[in-house]
């Protein structure tokens, strides 16, 4: 009885988070990939130079540990703060990107889309794709009664706004990914199917609109077109994918192994340790690697979309489909771009693209889901 009595006066433990120890293991698996084949893609170059040959893997390491302590702090953050906070993030968005379109913003490449921060560069519109996922999820869980064609169109310039400032950086991948978080979050959070074909249709007019009045640049249009019809296209405007497509199928089944691949190793692909870091896996680690690759991403597509089913809130819920959408299009885009079926857009593939900025976005988004996935398990 004593015994009892003693034990019914301690005081309750406290509850220990439960992660989603496949979601953290696909991504972190993914990342530490993405690490070698930069290395292997960038380190030859760099020892032509004269330079460090491990700059890159120093670097991309370096972004790899800063994305997992992101992805941690947003993981034990109540997503539910997010709500109350979400116009001031959407605010502060927008002034970035106007900001880094004024002189204090960095150009390099044609594009002016960064801001230096010494050794390293700044992106504002990769964490545009979460500010608006939020914003998108926040509106949405305030429409319980479902979405009307109003709704639609507030979101539209909601999302519309921050599209403008992204694309004329230039930065064009960025601007499509943000249409696609929006058609993603608006068929999730049901919007009609009309209304989801009225969009489209919409869609189709303003890319027409915009090809039009010349908000795209000559080099973008060119690769829309070149993807069309890539028999009339020029060879400058191919020569990225067809290099790519080259060493992906020069790795054949198992590869040509780690750093053996002559494509990867003589930079025969431009640009191959961030918009097609996937040509450096299929060259060395053939057919079997980039199916052991695209498996850990329908692992974490799948462990996102798990959590988004089981959310106990809607905001909870949008916010993991947003993640979805953003995770799942930028694969499928990268992917397909490299092996010629879809435009090149200069969407990063997540965890493996060289970039610290990406890398720590996409982390952040698998913090949110599991900051969802631990307030509805814990």
């Amino acid at each position: 009885m004593s015994y009892a009595i003693e034990h019914s006066m301690r005081p309750p433990r406290r509850a220990v988070p439960r992660f989603d120890v496949v979601l953290v293991g696909a991504a972190g698996a993914l990342s530490a990939l993405g690490v070698i084949m930069v290395y292997t893609a960038t380190k030859d170059a760099l020892a032509a130079a004269g330079a460090d040959p491990r700059s890159y893997l120093i670097h991309q390491a370096v972004f790899v540990v800063l994305g997992l302590g992101v992805m941690l702090a947003v993981a034990l953050f109540d997503y539910r703060q997010l709500e109350g906070v979400s116009t001031v993030m959407y605010v502060g968005m927008l002034l970035a990107l106007l900001a880094v379109l004024s002189p204090i913003g960095s150009h390099a490449l044609g594009s002016q889309r960064w801001f230096s921060l010494g050794i390293f560069q700044l992106q504002p519109s990769e964490f545009a794709t979460l500010v608006l996922v939020i914003a998108i999820a926040t509106y949405c869980s305030r429409r319980p009664e479902g979405l009307t064609l109003r709704d639609m169109v507030r979101l539209l310039l909601l999302t519309g706004v921050p599209m403008v400032l992204v694309i004329k950086q230039p930065d064009l991948g960025t601007g499509i990914v943000l249409g696609v978080i929006l058609v993603v979050m608006l068929a999730g959070a049901g919007l009609p199917g009309r209304y989801l074909l009225f969009l489209l249709i919409g869609t189709a007019i303003a890319v027409a609109i915009a090809l039009q009045v010349g908000l795209l640049q000559h080099y973008q249009i060119q690769r829309l077109t070149s993807f069309i019809s890539p028999n009339t296209a020029s060879r400058s405007a191919t020569y990225n994918v067809d290099q790519a497509k080259a060493a992906i199928g020069s790795g054949g089944l198992f590869g040509t192994g780690l750093f053996h691949g002559i494509a990867t190793n003589l930079s025969y692909v431009p640009s191959q340790q961030t918009d097609f870091i996937f040509s450096a896996v299929g060259e060395q680690l053939g057919f079997v690697g980039c199916s052991i690759v695209l498996f850990l991403y329908g692992v974490v597509a799948f462990r996102v979309l798990r959590v988004a089913q089981q959310a106990k809130d809607n905001f909870g819920r949008y916010l993991c489909v947003g993640v979805f959408g953003l995770l799942v299009f930028s694969v499928v885009e990268n992917v397909g771009m490299n092996v010629g079926v879809m435009p090149v857009a200069g969407i990063p593939l997540p965890f493996l693209s060289y970039g610290g900025s990406a890398i720590v976005d996409f982390f952040a988004g698998i913090g949110l889901v599991l900051s969802v996935h631990l307030r509805n398990t814990r």
